[in-house]
């Protein structure tokens, strides 16, 4: 038996409640009385169904889903929604707005053209311009009221940025489509000021394989019916979700997540404790005399994924070296980045990050 705890602090797939994996281990062969396990429950039995309808009324009561709003589990991950944001809706339009802050939303305004004729507009670059240290304001976006909608990445987990004031763009503008995966019901938001917003499920809601989609019933009217059923969310909305088989235990075991959130006191709670976890180890980088860089402007420091390096490569790679022996995992940042990234999701508790604090200073005084 290990003595010393183990925290996960990837960046996806990430760390899941203790508790949510218990319950998960005592369900797994025997579901609520049914004699199987999720894993192999039909999609159309009862059992699953009242699994994904609970699921789906957790999530909208976590976070005041207006009834104008419709939910879908959809596979294919976050990267799969920058294709179908825009088949299903840039019908009929000549444009759409993608702000580039990070690696991801980089990424997507590759991708999101490569399917459909029309312009993927650069409305921000905060990438090159800023470093990579900060976020373009939204003021500065050069959006058209005439786009179909405006892309972004609301938390880059690569470069650890986040807006943390969240963006909302004036009633005569196109409506907002937002990469949420890093970052939902880590606070409050409201739903109402985006016109689509999904998340892969494997950084702050379930394991991987689910993906969120919450968008604006109105928007459906967009999808033509020349967008294959697979990738036409107009399709997943009639079928209820039940197109083609849904990741059944991805979005079991996110239902369990959405009851443990509900545990905690809600997303309201959850920002506390997020605030918290994020300060603390901000606070613990400055204060390290510049032992410890991370070089992102306050304002836009992401409070889930948390970029740090000593500065030197040698020093970085021994730092993930012996982090690992801690007990702390996952630590070396990305491939592209080097040095090191705490994601400190809603799953990672306050002990967990007091004990990569107290590590730090550990390996500051041997090695500072």
């Amino acid at each position: 038996m290990r003595n010393t705890p183990i925290y996960n602090f990837s960046a996806g797939p990430a760390t899941l409640p203790e508790s949510v994996l218990r319950t998960a281990q005592s369900e797994m062969f025997d579901y609520n009385g049914t004699g199987f396990s999720v894993m192999t429950m039909s999609h159309r039995s009862d059992a699953f169904m009242s699994i994904l309808y609970h699921a789906e009324q957790d999530l909208r009561q976590l976070l005041a889903i207006p009834d104008n709003y419709k939910v879908l589990f959809l596979q294919g991950g976050a990267s799969a929604q920058f294709n179908m944001s825009v088949m299903n809706l840039a019908n009929g339009f000549k444009r759409v707005d993608s702000v580039v802050t990070g690696q991801w939303s980089r990424i997507a305004h590759e991708q999101m053209g490569k399917l459909s004729d029309v312009e993927i507009h650069l409305a921000a670059h905060g990438g090159e311009r800023y470093q990579f240290n900060n976020l373009p304001p939204v003021s500065s976006w050069d959006i058209s009221p005439d786009s179909a909608f405006v892309h972004f990445v609301i938390n880059e987990t690569v470069h650890g940025l986040q807006y943390r004031e969240v963006p909302k763009l004036a009633d005569n503008m196109p409506p907002l489509v937002c990469d949420m995966s890093s970052e939902i019901l880590s606070r409050r938001i409201n739903v109402s000021d985006f016109g689509m917003i999904y998340a892969g499920a494997q950084k702050n809601i379930g394991p991987s394989g689910a993906t969120i989609v919450i968008i604006r019933e109105d928007l459906l009217e967009r999808c033509s019916d020349r967008v294959p059923d697979v990738w036409n969310y107009k399709s997943h909305v009639q079928r209820q979700g039940m197109y083609n088989t849904p990741s059944t235990y991805p979005i079991y075991i996110s239902g369990l997540v959405f009851r443990w959130l509900q545990s905690q006191g809600g997303v309201a709670q959850m920002e506390t404790i997020n605030t918290l976890k994020a300060k603390t180890l901000y606070d613990a980088i400055d204060s390290s005399g510049g032992f410890y860089i991370n070089n992102v402007d306050p304002a836009a420091r992401s409070k889930m994924n948390v970029i740090f390096t000593t500065g030197n490569k040698e020093l970085d790679e021994l730092f993930a070296q012996e982090s690992t022996t801690r007990g702390l995992q996952l630590l070396r940042g990305y491939k592209s980045m080097g040095g090191m990234r705490a994601s400190i999701y809603n799953a990672m508790p306050l002990q967990g990050v007091e004990a990569l604090i107290n590590f730090m200073r550990e390996f500051q005084r041997r090695y500072g």
